[in-house]
């Protein structure tokens, strides 16, 4: 059963713990544009993509990494929570475990969309002009994602009990995710092996329908995409579900 007013609740206090830490949101939104403004402008100057340039080609990239990177992590916050006994308050609550995990989730994609916006407008205003029509386009594209690493993130975080052990783990999840996605390099480009890898990585269909809405051209089609995030989405999502089940058994 699912409890809007518990989801509201939980989803309400998540939001509010990130806009009060200031410092949290400015390097959360330092670290992409420095991926976007030095990483590719100096690769930039040496490599040619298409008719784009090097950073329009990367700016899709550097969207899905923002989006990983912060939702992905924000299951440390499960552990932190555990540490001050308010995760206890919350599965002895009168709410479901469903409710629970997709308030959490969903605060997980508010702090991920707040930094999607952000780099989207600065992209918009010194990397290409967007549209509305792409904006419509590309916000299912970036709610997907963000629910779906949002969930891997509550998932691991749920599982674990340190948060060196999260740091740890998590890292040698994100990375090679982003790494192997085609953020950086046309997938066409790489040898078949790594070609390969790359096509089992959910966020190489991420990152390939981003540039489909932004630059109009892609790997893939567009609802091939889409559609393999929507399963990525239930995946992650069931995961993130069963693990709140058994973390209440564990209280």
């Amino acid at each position: 059963m699912v409890e809007f007013d518990a989801i509201y609740a939980i989803w309400l206090r998540e939001a509010k713990v990130y806009i009060r830490e200031k410092e949290r949101v400015i390097a959360s939104i330092v670290s992409p544009l420095l991926w976007l403004f030095v990483f590719s402008a100096g690769v930039g100057g040496t490599v040619t993509v298409g008719e784009t340039g090097y950073q329009a080609f990367v700016f899709p990239g550097i969207l899905a990494m923002s989006i990983l990177f912060v939702s992905f992590f924000y299951g440390l916050y499960i552990i932190w929570d555990r540490k001050l006994d308010f995760l206890k308050e919350v599965l002895v609550a009168p709410a479901s475990r469903s409710s629970i995990f997709l308030g959490k989730a969903f605060g997980g994609m508010t702090d991920a969309m707040v930094q999607a916006l952000v780099l989207l407008a600065v992209g918009a205003v010194f990397i290409m002009p967007l549209g509305p029509l792409q904006v419509i386009y590309l916000i299912p594209v970036l709610l997907l994602t963000s629910f779906s690493t949002a969930s891997m993130g509550l998932f691991m975080g749920a599982k674990m009990r340190s948060q060196e052990g999260f740091a740890l783990v998590s890292n040698l999840v994100m990375w090679p995710m982003f790494f192997f996605s085609g953020a950086l390099f046309p997938l066409e480009n790489l040898p078949g092996y790594l070609k390969d890898i790359s096509l089992i990585d959910p966020i190489t269909y991420a990152v390939d329908a981003i540039r489909v809405v932004l630059l109009g051209s892609g790997a893939f089609p567009l609802y091939y995409d889409v559609g393999v995030l929507c399963v990525f989405a239930a995946i992650t999502g069931g995961m993130g579900l069963l693990a709140f089940g058994d973390l209440q058994q564990a209280k």
